[in-house]
Formats: C-alpha cells, sequence, structure tokens
C-alpha cells in the first residue's frame, strides 16, 4: 500500500470513524507492529519510535519503544499535529519552535529536540496516526530519512487492513471465532464490573435449508441473518459468528432483564426476514441468554451457560430465548 489515497481533511467524525472500524485501540501488544518499530529503531537510528493512534481527545500507542508510556493526551501529541497535513512533519530542534518549545514533553521527561512523524493514511484517505521517531538532542534529516519512515509507515496500514481482514468473516462480515475469543478473553480479564450478558443462537432447521435448497440459498440466509443481526446491535456489542449457523454476541452494560428483552428483540426481527430464495420458508433462531455473575468462573463457564440455555430452548421447540 503506498500514499495514493487523497488526504480528507477538515473531516473529524469521518477520520474517527475510520480509526475505531480499525478496532485497535486498546488491545494488546503484537508482535508485528512490536517488530516493525524495533526495526524502524536500528535503521534510523532513533532511541523512541513509536506508532501512534490519534483518539477523540488522547494519543494512544499500538507499539513504542524508548519510553515508558501507553498514551499522552492528544493536545500535547506531537503526532496530532502530523495527522493535520498530507506530508511528513520534521522538528529538528523543539526548543526553537514555537509550537512545541513549551510541551511537557520538551520542558520535562522524555526531552524531546527532534521529531520525525509520517502519516498513517487508511485507504479512503483518512490520518488516523503516525509513525514516529523522537531523540533528545537535535537533528536534521535526509530525503532518503523520511522515505525510509514513509515505507515502513505503509507497511503499518498494510498490516492493519490484514488485521482488519483476518477479523473478519467473509461471509457475514461478523468477527470470526478466533477474534470473537479474543475480544471476550480481553473482556473477562479486564474483570469490569459494569453489568453484560452472552448470548448464543442458532438458525432453526439450517442443515434443511441447505440440504432442500443448496449451499447458496444457505450462504444467502447466512447473510441475511448476520445483517439483522448486526443492524439491531448496538456499537459497544460484539457479535462473531462462531461456527456453521451460529453466532455468539456480547451485550455491555445490560442488567438481565434488558439482556432478555434485546434477545427477544433479534429473535422477532429475524423472523420477519423474508428470502425469495427460501420460497416462502420463514428463517427462525434460537437463543441461549447467559448474563454475567459473580458466580461465573470463567469463559468456559459462561459459554457452557449459554450453551446449556441453547439447547434448552431447541429442545422447548425452536424459535425462543431460554435464559440461564
Amino acid at each position: 500500500m503506498t500514499f495514493t489515497a487523497k488526504l480528507k481533511a477538515n473531516d473529524e467524525q469521518g477520520r474517527l470513524a475510520a480509526l475505531k472500524r480499525y478496532q485497535i485501540l486498546d488491545t494488546a501488544p503484537e508482535v508485528e507492529f512490536e517488530d516493525i518499530i524495533s526495526l524502524v529503531k536500528t535503521v534510523l537510528g532513533a532511541p523512541i519510535a513509536a506508532i501512534s493512534l490519534i483518539d477523540s481527545d488522547r494519543q494512544w500507542f499500538k507499539a513504542i519503544s524508548g519510553v515508558d508510556v501507553t498514551q499522552t493526551p492528544r493536545s500535547i501529541a506531537f503526532c496530532d499535529h502530523t495527522i493535520r497535513d498530507g506530508m511528513p512533519l520534521k522538528v529538528t530542534d523543539a526548543t526553537r519552535d514555537p509550537r512545541f518549545a513549551d510541551n511537557p514533553m520538551v520542558t520535562g521527561a522524555p526531552g524531546v529536540r527532534y521529531y520525525l512523524g509520517v502519516p498513517l493514511r487508511s485507504p479512503d484517505g483518512y490520518n488516523i496516526g503516525s509513525l514516529c521517531i523522537l531523540g533528545d538532542t537535535p537533528r536534521d534529516f535526509s530525503d532518503d530519512e523520511v522515505k525510509v519512515l514513509q515505507s515502513f509507515a505503509s507497511l503499518i496500514v498494510s498490516q492493519m487492513e490484514l488485521r482488519l481482514v483476518s477479523r473478519h468473516d467473509t461471509l457475514t462480515g461478523t468477527l470470526t471465532r478466533s477474534a470473537f475469543d479474543a475480544r471476550l478473553k480481553s473482556e473477562f480479564e479486564s474483570r469490569d464490573k459494569t453489568p453484560k450478558a452472552l448470548l448464543l443462537l442458532d438458525i432453526d432447521h439450517f442443515k434443511s435449508i441447505n440440504d432442500t435448497f443448496g449451499h447458496a440459498t444457505g450462504d444467502t440466509a447466512l447473510r441475511a441473518v448476520g445483517e439483522v443481526l448486526k443492524k439491531n446491535l448496538r456499537e459497544t456489542d460484539l457479535i462473531g459468528r462462531y461456527g456453521g449457523e451460529e453466532f455468539l454476541i456480547l451485550l455491555r452494560n445490560v442488567t438481565p432483564d434488558v439482556a432478555l428483552a434485546q434477545s427477544e428483540r433479534l429473535r422477532r426481527s429475524v423472523s420477519q426476514l423474508k428470502l425469495a430464495e427460501l420460497g416462502g420458508r420463514r428463517l427462525t433462531i434460537s437463543i441461549g441468554l447467559a448474563s454475567y455473575t459473580p458466580s461465573v468462573t470463567s469463559i468456559e463457564d459462561w459459554l457452557r451457560r449459554a450453551d446449556k440455555s441453547l439447547y434448552d430452548a431447541k429442545h422447548a421447540g425452536r424459535n425462543q430465548v431460554v435464559a440461564a
């Protein structure tokens, strides 16, 4: 990937949406990005290198080496200046630059003097962050050094695009099982006390749909159900394809009563689907609901509760919600 997309400036809402689409903020360190930072430091001889992503009010580092920090206020971020332009930002001596002379990163630790940053531009033209190097002595930059940093920045964006593709099921657009498992693990280990619920759902009699109408129609049904589910979930909720005709949903910040009501709404919405390929046959889903409670001892325990509830929903006649 190269810097060919035209910069979309003065569209902060669109820029933030592009950043959030990557679902990368506040994720755990990943070796692919750590390795790039290590190479940048070695090739360019810099004591500090970072992959910086600019959120609405903060600068968050996906990878950083040379200083022990995970984020800073956006108001003091050198990289916030970088994303506002289509060109690399060169600061040869921050103490002599009126934009940064009084910056706490200059007047205090780590005592920044030089900075070189290049934008991380999404394929649709939004600068979502930057790749940068910093040091504590003044420094000039050659054109070749800038090109090297731009090449690494292109590699980072390509890696983010690959990461995004690998996280989503190609048929339904929902998270893959491995991606959902990773997010669920992070959610569980955070010990966040806000109420939440896990929904395991299954498309009723899906094998019969494949056998009667063919696998192409089965795929159409899966896509249609996935779209309805996504449309009826909030931005804070998670949905993944858990295998075959099963989906797993994490509802955040919901009491058991609200989770049950939301599950019923999802069930009704799917039952209202009309697909010409099914010749009038109605699609329905069964849902097993397990709210997060202090008695849930592990992710496996939580999933077992949802699975048991789903089994009970099927055993009771399908097209219904059963809560653990």
